[in-house]
């Protein structure tokens, strides 16, 4: 099992982690940029090697968010560490999580909830933030960088085995074989997922050329 970390565009960088008991890798992302961000934490068990990752491109006591898509293990699980190293940082997740999950965990005055379509600034890339309840977790919401416009969408799609940091074939069949085999509760077909024009992966980045890298164009 072994963490990476590689840049996707613009300042972007994916962190990798192969999980071969589970058939996915556990991802996180990294924003660097005037006051930097990570976008999920991973489990807590995957702190070091994922803290590891992140110095290659900066020293995490320099993190000014950690943000929380929706509030689970792999998700959230590293926070706590993060935030002790980074004393300045501040936690990041949509209203309805931090109200009702951070305070239970000691983090309130240091935790920010936002609402949709509110918006933060991270210097050169700006997020904006986009409530998705009952999208995965009831407290999910997704962020879009404005600038690179790219969407970090909150575990809606899963992306099977372990793909390189940037894709371009479509893999909605091998996900689905993944959901069928997990017993996901839901009927989903190929043509939706294509329907979509997003490819399953972590996060998405769709051009204003056709000629993305790892999606196509994402609705103007």
């Amino acid at each position: 099992m072994g963490t990476r970390i590689d840049e996707i565009v613009g300042g972007i960088y994916r962190i990798s982690t192969w999980q071969p008991q589970y058939g996915i890798t556990f991802n996180q992302f990294l924003i660097n940029d005037e006051r930097p961000a990570l976008i999920h934490t991973g489990m807590r068990d995957l702190h070091d090697p994922i803290r590891k990752a992140i110095r290659e491109v900066l020293d995490p006591a320099k993190l000014a968010y950690v943000v929380l898509l929706h509030w689970e293990g792999d998700e959230n699980g590293g926070m706590d560490q993060f935030m002790k190293e980074a004393p300045k940082s501040e936690l990041i997740g949509s209203i309805l999580s931090i109200q009702l999950n951070a305070i239970g965990f000691g983090l309130a005055e240091r935790a920010h909830g936002f609402r949709d379509e509110e918006r933060l600034d991270l210097g050169t890339h700006k997020l904006r933030f986009l409530e998705t309840p009952h999208v995965h977790h009831w407290d999910s919401m997704m962020v879009l960088d404005e600038t690179s416009r790219g969407l970090f969408p909150s575990d809606l799609f899963i992306q099977p085995a372990e793909q390189p940091p940037v894709v371009t074939e479509n893999l909605s069949t091998q996900m689905l074989d993944l959901y069928r085999a997990a017993g996901a509760p839901f009927r989903i077909t190929r043509e939706h997922c294509v329907k979509t024009n997003l490819h399953i992966a972590g996060y998405y980045w769709g051009a204003r050329s056709r000629r993305s890298r790892r999606c196509k164009a994402l609705p103007q």
